[in-house]
């Protein structure tokens, strides 16, 4: 067996591999008794066929199957033990020729790589980034105490309709008339309200069912019918408001206090305002945490000014995708997706370098924050211990959302490594001064 590499491009080498007989013969033939043993043909007894037979049939597939595995193999071998760092993969080369699988015994197969480039980064306080913390403003305070306080509301009787009230109401078309009826004004938009804006209890309008929801489902709950009785329904009903009824903030007493906070750890007003604003700052935070990740991610790009194989790797992208995207495509993409690589190559550095390293018991306690998030998304602010952990393990047993979480770990850990680096100075922004900033990454 003989190897060469040869320089190409920037970054990028080609290498030849040439196999021989006494390279794969051993492993063809091997392939071949194992067809053999499988063999199913009419005439022989299982394991019976002879060779010849099973030559002709899968002889120049096995070979050029078996030749082509001990090239490949060879290359992975040959760039540990040169210690050549390579991107991407190893893929087969545009120079690569033809095969006579038929007569010939000698082969020459062709490979790519693209080099990875050697990476000089040294940090300190020379480097400076800005850490752009959300402050919470009046309009963030009063909407999530709101939305906070309604999980423990109730509805109350009120006599007109001002804005996203509850209403019970009967329906009469001559035809059917349905009582006790429900139109919930809060999943409407303002101009849907706008009709009912201003009614009291019994005052009576024209309303087309079809026009007031959308939905099949929507329509066959109001009207108290399964969907598939709503065809023939005449949509024009008479609405007549019965009830009109709100929400209602709960009284802040110790009772309400109590069963809010069971724990005791916010027994006034002023405790709870503070409970919100803290709870909006740990929301945010996030929101920071992620900008910053951005901002951390643009600066070491731009700070270690890596050559890569651009080329190279529009062909690797090519190549594994199997044809699914054109080189059109993948130069459309390509420059996001080049700071994306590079970043995780940097990253991928950082990691060896301050040996980083994400226990098991943190990944669970990811999941465990994603499982309880998505709880709350359908109002379990709280859910039990047992069935977040049962969720926890659900999600790192899925092998794609595993390596998502400890992605995301590592991240973490990366930017916090350089965090401690270089100088941050943090800054106090508004909501609509983070969106910019934002945008502009």
């Amino acid at each position: 067996m003989n190897i060469v590499r040869e320089q190409r491009e920037q970054s990028c080498s080609i290498i030849k591999v040439v196999v021989d007989e006494k390279d794969y013969g051993e492993a063809v033939e091997k392939s071949l008794r194992e067809y053999r043993r499988k063999a199913n043909i009419p005439g022989f007894r299982p394991g019976m066929v002879p060779m010849g037979i099973v030559k002709k049939m899968y002889g120049k597939g096995v070979l050029a199957e078996q030749s082509y595995r001990t090239a490949s193999n060879a290359v992975f071998e040959y760039l540990q033990k040169e210690n050549i760092d390579y991107l991407g993969d190893v893929i087969p080369s545009e120079e690569q020729g033809d095969f006579d699988f038929e007569n010939g015994k000698e082969f020459e197969f062709v490979f790519e790589i693209g080099e990875a480039p050697a990476i000089e980064l040294a940090l300190s306080e020379k480097d400076k980034l800005t850490y752009s913390r959300i402050a919470v403003d009046a309009k963030m305070h009063a909407d999530y105490r709101s939305n906070y306080l309604r999980r423990f509301g109730r509805l109350v009787d009120v006599e007109q309709v001002a804005e996203d009230e509850a209403l019970t109401v009967t329906l009469d078309n001559g035809d059917m008339q349905v009582a006790d009826a429900y139109v919930g004004l809060i999943s409407m938009t303002e101009e849907e309200r706008k009709p009912f804006v201003g009614k009291r209890v019994g005052d009576k309008m024209q309303v087309n069912v079809n026009e007031l929801y959308k939905t099949a489902s929507q329509r066959a709950a109001i009207l108290q019918v399964k969907e598939n009785e709503l065809e023939g329904i005449n949509p024009e009903f008479s609405l007549e408001i019965t009830k009109i009824r709100k929400f209602a903030e709960p009284e802040l007493n110790e009772e309400f206090f109590k069963m809010a906070f069971p724990a005791g750890n916010v027994a006034s007003e002023a405790e709870l305002d503070a409970f919100v604003d803290a709870e909006i700052g740990k929301e945010l935070s996030r929101e920071s945490d992620y900008l910053f990740t951005l901002q951390v991610r643009d600066y070491l790009v731009k700070k270690a000014g890596l050559k890569m194989p651009e080329a190279f790797l529009k062909r690797w992208l090519y190549t594994i995708n199997e044809g699914k995207f054109t080189m059109e495509e993948i130069e459309k993409d390509f420059d996001q997706f080049l700071k994306m690589f590079t970043w995780n190559y940097l990253q991928k550095h950082i990691i060896k370098q301050e040996n980083i390293s994400v226990s098991r018991e943190e990944a669970e306690a990811e999941a465990k924050a994603l499982a309880q998030a998505q709880f709350a998304q359908y109002g379990m602010p709280s859910a039990p211990d047992d069935m977040l952990a049962g969720y926890a393990k659900q999600i790192l047993d899925n092998k794609e959302q595993s390596q998502k979480i400890y992605e995301k770990l590592f991240e973490t850990k990366v930017v916090e490594a350089v965090k401690g680096k270089i100088k941050v100075s943090e800054k106090a922004v508004s909501a609509d001064e983070f969106a910019k900033l934002a945008r502009e990454l």
